[in-house]
């Protein structure tokens, strides 16, 4: 797990498991807490009352990346896995999720155009008025629509030529 973290650019971030016994109850014989310390203070503290929501983000990535390895989960779906993270940290999240695509099906809601350039393939949801109704549809982009909404995601609504050429890097590599 701490490789795994040092990967997508957390490399000073520890997790602990504390597992104490309880009274049996519902949930088990054990109280387990996620215990995460950022930056090797050697202070551990609950997971969900210390870490951002970056960091939140890529710890779940490195969890399921880890449980996909042991176990055969045939899909995994990723819902803006890349919130509070950009750069380098986005791109090696991108690769980490390329890596799990090769033996499984990964589904991810991103926002990031290091993570869109690893995909085989891309989606455009986006919601229509029809009638009274707005309703949200899907279509999967060619590969000059996926460069020109990778290079939307780089420089903004009218892409310039260099966001164009680095998306087009971005999605060949």
């Amino acid at each position: 797990m701490n490789q795994s973290l040092t990967q997508v650019g957390m490399p000073n971030a520890r997790l602990q498991v504390s597992i104490l016994p309880q009274v049996p109850a519902a949930n088990g014989i054990d109280a387990i807490d996620f215990l995460f310390d950022a930056n090797k203070s050697g202070q551990f503290k609950p997971v969900s009352k210390v870490a951002s929501g970056g960091e939140l983000s890529r710890l779940m990535l490195c969890v399921k990346s880890l449980v996909a390895q042991k176990m055969d989960l045939p899909t995994l779906i990723f819902d803006e896995i890349d919130s509070g993270i950009s750069g380098e940290a986005a791109k090696q999240v991108g690769i980490i999720m390329k890596t799990l695509a090769d033996n499984r099906q990964v589904i991810c809601i991103t926002h990031q155009p290091q993570i869109a350039g690893k995909a085989d393939a891309h989606f455009f949801v986006y919601k229509e008025l029809s009638g009274e109704k707005v309703k949200t549809n899907i279509r999967q982009l060619d590969t000059d629509e996926r460069i020109t909404a990778i290079a939307q995601m780089l420089s903004g609504e009218k892409p310039t030529a260099a966001a164009l050429e680095n998306a087009r890097e971005m999605v060949q590599n």
